[in-house]
Order: structure tokens, then sequence, then C-alpha cells
């Protein structure tokens, strides 16, 4: 895509209306693959094509923060109304969640992945890196390369400067085991991780237990 094509397609990020964000979690963590995170900050406009996610179901998912109903200053964007965004660190990496669920119900959607679209030689600086596949395939990863940082916590996914576009719809999705989570009991084999299938931009490929198919003739 020439330059100046890619400067009129960034005009063209519209955020999703509010009532996006309302759906279900876990319909969510599969309806947000193919949705574009849009981050603008004063080095310029990032923005990827989400494909991988993990949605997390507190509190009764043993591996949600928010377990037992679990309120603390970490956790309290998690009781708030569906669409914010919920960032925490993770060892030294920030990583970006979408809260769901609806009010004083704790849910929310992990980011695990994104294919890069848009403001690519500024993630390159960012990460310290050239090869396009390991800039945003990991949580931390993504972050890093977008400037996505703590002081995002709690922000509308609706309004600039951070937030998700229509995209495109994937022809089919994998789901899984989530990654990590080892110590949370029988929560660990939930099969809540999706991703566009095939994609190369996934963090970790490993064989699907189930695969969904989209009509994507819309």
């Amino acid at each position: 895509m020439e330059v100046n094509q890619l400067e009129d397609f960034s005009n063209n990020f519209i955020p999703l209306p509010d009532s996006f964000f309302e759906q279900p979690t876990l319909e969510l963590a599969k309806a947000l693959l193919g949705c574009i995170l849009v981050k603008e900050t004063n080095e310029g406009i990032t923005a990827g094509y989400i494909v991988e996610t993990e949605a997390y179901i507190g509190p009764d998912d043993r591996a949600a923060h928010s377990y037992n109903n679990k309120r603390t200053a970490r956790t309290e964007v998690m009781f708030q109304r569906s669409g914010l965004a919920y960032t925490y660190l993770m060892h030294t990496h920030c990583l970006i969640n979408v809260v769901s669920g609806g009010e004083e119900k704790p849910e929310a959607v992990l980011v695990r992945a994104l294919e890069p679209l848009y403001g690519i030689e500024i993630m390159k600086i960012r990460r310290g890196l050239d090869d396009l596949n390991s800039l945003t395939n990991g949580p931390g990863k993504l972050t890093k390369s977008m400037g996505i940082s703590m002081e995002d916590y709690g922000h509308r996914l609706t309004i600039t400067p951070l937030y998700i576009a229509k995209g495109y719809s994937p022809e089919s999705i994998s789901a899984g085991k989530r990654i990590g989570i080892d110590n949370s009991g029988e929560a660990r084999d939930y099969p809540w991780r999706f991703w566009v299938t095939n994609n190369k931009y996934v963090s970790r490929h490993q064989k699907s237990e189930y695969e969904f198919f989209r009509n994507t003739s819309s």
C-alpha cells in the first residue's frame, strides 16, 4: 500500500460504538478478532488487527483477577461499564484487556496478539527490531509497540487516543486453552483463548480444540 493510501486509510479508523462491547464476554472475545486496535501518540498513529484474545469470566473463573469478586485498586475498573481499558503490569510488561460483562460483573478480554497494520516503523523503533512477525505477537510486545501504558487504565475504548475500530470478519476462528495460568485449577482447561485460524502473528500456535466459521460475505 502506498504512503498516501496509508494516510487516507488512517483517517478511516472509526471507533466502534459502546453497544459493541455489551456482548457476553465469550462472544466479545471472538467478535474482537479482526477488529483494529488504534493508539494515537505524539510520535504518530499505530494500529493492528486483533488476531488473538483470551476471555476471563470472574468471579467464578479462578484465572481471572476478579475471582471471588476480588476488588482492589488494580481490578476496580473491571467492575465498571463494558468497553473500558483494563491495563496492568505483568513483571515489567503492560498488558491490555477490554472490560466486559457490564457493571458489577467483573469480566474482561485480554488482547494477546495483533497483526501490524499501520505505523509499523514506529513499532520497530519502540521494540528495537525489524522482524515484522515478532513486533506484536504477544500481549507485552503489542503494548510496547503501540505505546500503550498504565496511563491508559480506565480509558473508554470508543474514543481517542486509544480505541477499537471495525476491521474484517475472519473466515475461521480457532479456540483452545489459555496460556500461563497453570495454577488456576480447572480453569486452566477452559477453551477460552481464541485466534484467527492460521494467522502467523498469533503468540503461540497449538492444536485447536474448536473451530468456528463465519460468513465473510458481509
